[in-house]
């Protein structure tokens, strides 16, 4: 097997593993593997691509900046998708500011390259994934708005840890109450007052910036609709030939 299907194998990119052999095999030699540190930005709001990332274990998150500096998440990418889904539209530069959430490993290729490849008749399975990732990916950020003006902190909390449970493997990993305060735009009180109250119902373990995922079912008691509905989306969307 070439190096970079092993790669791949090792990686378990969810999207890469959906494509086409013969649009795989198109793909597989442009990737290479990087280890992605936790708050490690990958674009700045107005950077010009340069590379496309398909996270493996790592979770990155989409931070819209408001003028004060207050950040909140409108999106998270995981090992179901790709960053730079504005390229698919034509854009050359990105639209909001991209970082790990969750440090782990991920596949990135030119930028330059996946739009040839997008654009190319021959390899049209790849462009038909990359929209049906889209299409997830902007329904996922419909119901994030959604989520954000109807529901209480302690859903969205539940909704947001259940997502990221979903990207990593195991039950444990690393995430500090600043980083949670910026990704649910709520000030850090409020959040280590959400994490005792999981904590102390048994539904996790939070200890020096680590979360052990400890009753998965009752997080999804404890979460909003918004949850189920983006999970169904993605995988409608992602899982259909």
């Amino acid at each position: 097997m070439p190096s970079a299907a092993l790669a791949i194998a090792r990686c378990k990119s969810r999207f890469l593993s959906l494509l086409p052999s013969q649009d795989f095999e198109a793909i597989a030699p442009y990737l290479e593997t990087e280890r992605i540190p936790h708050k490690h930005i990958i674009y700045e709001q107005g950077q010009r691509f340069a590379w496309v990332y398909f996270p493996c274990t790592s979770v990155m998150s989409v931070l819209s900046y408001m003028q004060d500096g207050m950040a909140v998440e409108i999106a998270t990418i995981g090992n179901e998708g790709f960053t730079g889904m504005e390229i698919l539209l034509g854009a050359e530069k990105s639209s909001e500011t991209l970082l790990c959430q969750v440090s782990g490993d991920a596949l990135r290729m030119s930028a330059n390259i996946f739009r040839e490849l997008i654009s190319d008749p021959g390899h049209s399975g790849i462009r038909h994934l990359a929209q049906r990732y889209a299409r997830a990916y902007m329904a996922q950020m419909a119901q994030s708005v959604v989520c954000n003006r109807m529901h209480v902190i302690e859903e969205r909390f539940a909704r947001w840890i259940l997502m990221t449970h979903d990207r990593v493997r195991g039950d444990e990993f690393r995430l500090t109450q600043e980083f949670l305060s910026d990704m649910l735009g709520v000030h850090r009180p409020s959040v280590s007052l959400v994490a005792s109250a999981f904590q102390q119902a048994g539904l996790i373990r939070y200890s020096r910036g680590v979360i052990t995922i400890l009753n998965r079912s009752g997080l999804e008691d404890a979460t909003c609709e918004c949850y189920e509905r983006v999970r169904n989306e993605f995988g409608k969307l992602l899982e259909q030939k």
